[in-house]
């Protein structure tokens, strides 16, 4: 009898609180995914390139997870409690029927872990099963091939999972017992009684509405400038006026909803009403309505600037070359021209490259630094003429090699004659703006001399790069013919670098990054000097990882803690003015009319704070992109942003049908409360 009570109280549990059971769910799946995360393929193969830096992100990922699980805390606090609550009146019956406390804790307990064991037997499945899927895709989208996968279960991520999950379970459950354990059975019996509230005067709640405009205005500002990334005084005063604003907007908020009785004061059905309901329950919740505002904008700028720099990362990766050799041509071709290399290397080609002596080779830049002065005034200008004038002696690009790099890379190659040559910007030098100003100088073709030679500068700046990785860092450089960089660099004065295409048909078949470790392992037993695209990748890949699964993961456990918190704190208030129904119904109210009274209830409490939310994160997105984004992807602000606003987009679907399902349990409360009215 005793187990049977256990098994259909869980079952109730479970079916009348579904979004709370649904959140343990996913949070058990989030869990799983970042703790088994060193499983994952990309993972694997980081580690044999970038372990230090691989090693740091794992060490990192038990702070994450203990910070989820703090979080996630109060979140089982607030709906065990709302459970707790709920149940008040049924655990008042079963003292009155003679179950003594201890036995009542230990059947509470048994029905707490038994929901526990089941969320984590649904969870850990789904979880091992999205985790391969992950793994698969993101190995398929680095070029890593799937051949060399293997299904993996980690048996310490579902301990630690399971550990963790049962222990914040406990604890919440300790708390609310202690505070429960002491009520009277008549208080038990009684329930939950609505509080009285003091609506706020309209003008003080408009001053506070409007100091929190200003205050989120003002961080924001501060962000976005950049002057919060500048010291840790400003960030603690940009983070310390977002979240007083926050809280002051929500304060302020039952003026607006005060203006709008008013408009309402002679509006027929329950119009009046839900306004008071839903003023109501803001002055009541308002706190946690600022908390899971803030839990939500939190979620949408990890969301959005996680995912928008991890694709911007992956789009723009700038694969051209995948080997370059050092060494004579003898050295190179005796290697590479033989099996088993030339099985797969193809495309072998020369690029010279020689530092300009400008003790030989004068050269004069009077014009380019007119062209320049002639732009608007700015920082880039001013520092571009610094450049220039102080210290301008470029590196010196043969054209042959140049233009079979831009041919690989699927861009037109440049046509230059004898006395021209086009300005090569290297891609970690570059500064958007200042290439901006660069190539608006360059239009107006000035021409520099170089011993005295003229020399026409042709074109916009070039920064396709010249070789694989970080062989060599060039920040300025001037591609010219062949002819002139015989004649101004004699043999021996410059440098050959070798570079190499992988055949087509050896990395369709096994994937780009399987076939370039195949390829290394060959060539270390040849002795050449070589730089490979892993080293490259290797980088972006592990930026990549970094940011897209923390930011998603942290993105994911704030979103169903502001959700669900607001879920159940909006259900507990409907269940304490639950009163408040009941007369309606006997006033003579209609299922349908109280429905839409508490669905707009909802789309107000809800919308409130999210759209709050929403608003904030276009800006706190913005800011992120001040301080985090490095300085070439700088350049594609616009196009960042278009993604981020996407991802904000689609988080706000995934929240339309999460206040769906709210509202289906706020109809089922209200059917339960005419059926038990009419019994009465």
């Amino acid at each position: 009898m005793f187990f049977d009570l256990i098994r259909r109280n869980s079952k109730r549990n479970r079916k009348e609180n579904g979004i709370f059971f649904a959140s343990l769910i996913v949070s058990v799946v989030a869990f799983y995914i970042i703790l088994s995360l060193r499983n994952q393929d990309v993972i694997i193969f980081l580690q044999t390139m970038e372990s230090d830096a691989v090693n740091r992100l794992l060490g990192l990922i038990p702070a994450l997870y203990g910070f989820s699980l703090f979080i996630l805390f109060f979140l089982i606090y607030f709906s065990s409690r709302y459970q707790f609550e709920r149940r008040s009146h049924e655990l008042g019956l079963y003292l009155m029927m003679g179950m003594r406390r201890s036995r009542l804790f230990w059947l509470l307990l048994a029905e707490d872990s038994l929901s526990n064991l089941i969320s984590l037997l649904a969870g850990i499945p789904a979880a091992v099963f999205l985790s391969e899927i992950i793994s698969l895709v993101t190995a398929k989208l680095v070029g890593l091939g799937i051949i060399g996968h293997r299904f993996t279960f980690s048996l310490s991520a579902v301990l630690i999972t399971a550990a963790g999950f049962f222990l914040i379970k406990l604890l919440a459950f300790g708390i609310l017992t202690i505070q429960f354990a002491g009520k009277e059975i008549s208080l038990l019996l009684a329930g939950a009684r609505e509080k009285e509230q003091q609506v706020p005067r309209p003008l003080a709640a408009l001053l506070k509405l409007a100091a929190g405009i200003l205050m989120i205005g003002a961080a924001y500002s501060l962000a976005i400038m950049g002057l919060s990334w500048s010291s840790l005084l400003y960030m603690g005063m940009t983070v310390l006026l977002g979240i007083c604003g926050t809280f002051l907007v929500l304060y302020g908020f039952s003026a607006l909803i005060e203006i709008i009785l008013r408009r309402k004061k002679n509006s027929r059905g329950l119009k009046v009403f839900t306004f008071r309901q839903l003023q109501e329950n803001v002055i009541c919740r308002t706190n946690s309505l600022a908390v899971s505002s803030l839990l939500a904008l939190l979620a949408l700028c990890c969301f959005g600037f996680g995912f928008s720099s991890a694709w911007s990362a992956y789009s723009k990766s700038g694969h051209v070359i995948d080997y370059t050799f050092e060494g004579s041509r003898e050295e190179v071709l005796s290697q590479t021209d033989k099996p088993p290399l030339s099985d797969y290397i193809e495309d072998v080609f020369e690029v010279r490259t020689g530092g300009l002596r400008d003790d030989i080779y004068p050269i004069e830049t009077d014009q380019l630094l007119d062209a320049v002065s002639q732009q608007e005034a700015s920082p880039e200008r001013e520092i571009l003429l610094n450049n220039l004038s102080q210290y301008f002696s470029p590196y010196l690009i043969s054209l042959s090699g140049y233009n079979h790099i831009l041919e690989i890379s699927g861009e037109t190659p440049l046509v230059l004659k004898d006395g021209e040559a086009a300005i090569y910007n290297g891609a970690e030098f570059t500064n958007p703006r200042l290439t901006e100003v660069l190539d608006k100088s360059l239009s107006l073709e000035p021409v520099i001399k170089i011993n005295g030679k003229d020399c026409r500068l042709f074109g916009k700046s070039r920064r396709t790069n010249l070789v694989v990785d970080r062989l060599i860092n060039i920040s300025m450089g001037l591609i010219v013919t062949d002819d002139d960089f015989d004649r101004l660099m004699p043999e021996g004065s410059y440098s050959s670098y070798w570079n190499a295409s992988l055949s087509k048909a050896v990395t369709e078949k096994s994937g780009l990054m399987q076939a370039i470790t195949e390829v290394n392992s060959l060539l270390d037993k040849t002795g050449l000097n070589y730089e490979s695209y892993l080293q490259n990748i290797g980088r972006q890949l592990f930026y990549l990882t970094a940011s897209s699964y923390t930011t998603i993961y942290l993105a994911l456990i704030f979103l169903i803690i502001a959700n669900t918190v607001l879920g159940v704190q909006f259900l507990m208030q409907q269940k304490k003015t639950g009163r408040r129904y009941k007369t309606l119904i006997n006033l003579g109210c209609d299922y349908e009319s109280m429905c839409r009274s508490a669905r707009t209830q909802i789309k107000w409490y809800f919308g409130i704070p999210l759209i709050l939310a929403a608003v904030s994160s276009i800006f706190g997105i913005r800011s992120l992109f001040t301080g985090f984004l490095s300085p070439s992807m700088k350049g594609d602000l616009l196009e960042l942003s278009v993604i981020a606003m996407a991802m904000i987009i689609l988080l706000c679907v995934v929240e339309y049908f999460y206040i769906a399902a709210v509202m289906r349990l706020s109809d089922k409360h209200i059917l339960e409360l005419m059926q038990s009215t009419r019994e009465e």
